[in-house]
Parts: structure tokens; C-alpha cells; sequence
């Protein structure tokens, strides 16, 4: 898969079929699109070609919110991308002067005078250009004239999954990384770099790679313990990995990620790891002594590898 972060580099490709969205998650409904769009680029002698944006528009066009939570970052979404074999990748930076466009100036400028488009492969309701006016009517007139297809997934097909980005952000925040995992068809991943913590977990028998994520829009599960693998130059790992404040060991209100790996003793500052969840444990709780906190720790790694041992 080719990846361009300019519209100029975007050169020489044949017939492009193209589909348009953020695809945060890329979920098992993006997928079908992708899968729609290979089919689409099969007939028309053509390569297949996502256009997405960089920042998500939400953020240029009200950038004093900070409520968008996003499943994926932008390398996540690149690398799941290419995992469903798709042939280019444009990720469009996003302006409020591009947000201007009307939607004819989006077609005629953009998709047609800029990527050539041969095919456009839509999801049943999109709407687009300023004041999103531009829909699948407004399309069908233009494309006769500007010499493209529109094809446009239908809503049954679409509902048929019964999968949105919005259900999965709730089954995230609500901790339930399985019922997510269902909905992506792929698990949950974050990735960070292993910054210095207090070393109290050391201290317990359970040192932590304590993971510093510097998307502050990427979102977290619920506050908890959950079962998870952890990818460590290109090996992996099981673990157990907390997301709380701690409250057993500090009276900080901070959120703090960090991950018991199993099996493992390296040194890993400044390395960037990568998680993938599995299953939630149980909820963050204040223990009354260490000792206690270590006692359930141990139970904790014993659980997930007793369930590890009967899959």
C-alpha cells in the first residue's frame, strides 16, 4: 500500500476507485466498503484508493473541544489498512479553507481534476463539501458530466453488520474489550514509549513498564485490569496492564497505563511498545497494604494463565 501526505505526490495511478471517510477503527463495516471497493477496482481495470484526513475535521472545526475520542491513531490505522490490502492511502491535510469547498468544487477540483477518479464507492446517506449539500443525487448529475461511476452501498447492506464507531467507543469506555474486539474484528491496540515510574511494582515482585501515550486523543478502556499482549520488537508477550490512578500506592488523580510483562526482564526505557487488550480482569481498587495489592496480583497473573493454558 502507498501512503501519500501530499494530494501532488498522488501520480500515474490507474483508474482509481475511490471511497472517503475518517474509517477510525477501520471496524468490520469499513472493511466491507474495502472489500466492495477491491471488487469495484476488479472492474474497472483500476487500483483501489482510500481518502481520508489529517487532523480528524472535528478538530479544525471546533478546536476548543477536546470530547473527540479516536480508536485509532493515524500509524494504527495505516498499518490495518494494509492488512486488508488496500492499494493507496491518501490522508488529506484537513483546513478550514478545504472545508470551504462547495461540494461541486469538491468534485470537479478535487476528485476529478486532482485524483482522476474512475469509480466512487459511497455508503448509503453520505453527504459532503460545505455545509455538507453534496449527496448521492448531486453526484449521479455530475459524474455523467465529469465521466465517473458512483456506486453506492445500500443501507440494508450496511445495517446487516450492525457495527458503528460510536457503539465501539461506548463498549471501550465501558471496559468490555471483548464486545469491541467483536466489532472491529481485531483487538484494541495502543502504543507508547516506557518512560520511569516510581518502581513500586519492582518492589512487589511485578516491575511495570509504565507507557507514556502521546495521542491525547487516543482512547482508553475503563479504568482497570485487563489481560493483555504485548508486542516488543516484533515479539510477543503476555501480560497484565492497569489503567487507573493507582490508588493503593498514591493519592494522585492522574490516569497512569502500565504493563506487567510475563517472562520478561530487559530493559525497556525509551522503547516503544505496543498492547493489544484481550479481556478485562477486574476493576482498579484501593487495597489496604501492599502486601494485600501483592496477593492480588499474583491471583490476577494465575488467572490469566490458567485461561491461556485452557484455550
Amino acid at each position: 500500500m502507498k501512503v501519500y501526505t501530499s494530494i501532488d505526490a498522488f501520480l500515474n495511478v490507474k483508474n482509481p476507485v475511490l471511497t472517503q471517510g475518517t474509517f477510525d477503527g477501520v471496524h468490520i463495516g469499513h472493511t466491507k466498503i474495502i472489500e466492495r471497493l477491491k471488487k469495484a477496482a476488479k472492474e474497472e481495470d483500476g487500483e483501489t484508493v482510500l481518502l481520508t484526513f489529517s487532523p480528524h475535521p472535528r478538530k479544525v472545526l471546533f478546536p476548543g473541544s477536546d470530547s473527540i475520542q479516536l480508536i485509532t491513531t493515524q500509524e494504527e490505522k495505516i498499518h490495518l489498512l494494509r492488512e486488508v490490502g488496500l492499494d493507496h492511502l491518501i490522508i488529506y491535510p484537513f483546513s478550514r479553507e478545504f472545508s470551504r469547498l462547495t461540494a461541486t468544487e469538491y468534485i470537479r477540483d478535487f476528485l476529478v481534476n486532482q485524483i482522476g477518479i474512475k469509480r466512487l464507492v459511497i455508503g448509503y446517506n453520505h453527504q459532503f463539501g460545505r455545509n455538507r449539500t453534496g449527496n448521492l443525487e448531486l453526484l449521479k448529475e455530475l459524474s455523467s458530466v465529469y465521466d465517473f461511476s458512483v456506486e453506492e452501498i445500500g443501507a440494508q447492506e450496511i445495517n446487516d453488520i450492525k457495527v458503528s464507531s460510536t457503539k465501539i467507543r461506548k463498549a471501550i469506555l465501558e471496559g468490555n474489550v471483548h464486545q469491541a474486539t467483536s466489532y472491529l474484528g481485531h483487538s484494541i491496540t495502543l502504543s507508547g514509549i516506557v518512560v520511569r515510574g516510581n518502581e513500586i511494582g519492582k518492589t512487589l515482585g511485578f516491575p511495570t513498564a509504565n507507557i507514556h501515550i502521546s495521542d491525547k486523543s487516543k482512547i482508553l478502556p475503563a479504568i482497570g485490569v485487563y489481560e493483555v499482549d504485548v508486542h516488543v520488537d516484533c515479539n510477543k508477550y503476555k501480560g497484565m496492564l492497569n489503567i487507573g490512578t493507582r490508588p493503593t500506592v498514591t493519592n494522585s488523580l492522574e490516569k497512569k497505563v502500565e504493563v506487567n510483562i510475563f517472562e520478561f526482564d530487559e530493559d525497556l526505557y525509551g522503547k516503544k511498545i505496543g498492547i493489544s487488550f484481550v479481556r478485562k480482569i477486574r476493576d482498579e481498587k484501593k487495597f489496604e497494604s501492599l502486601d494485600e495489592l501483592k496477593q492480588q496480583l499474583a491471583k490476577d497473573k494465575q488467572e490469566i494463565l490458567n485461561r491461556r493454558i485452557s484455550l
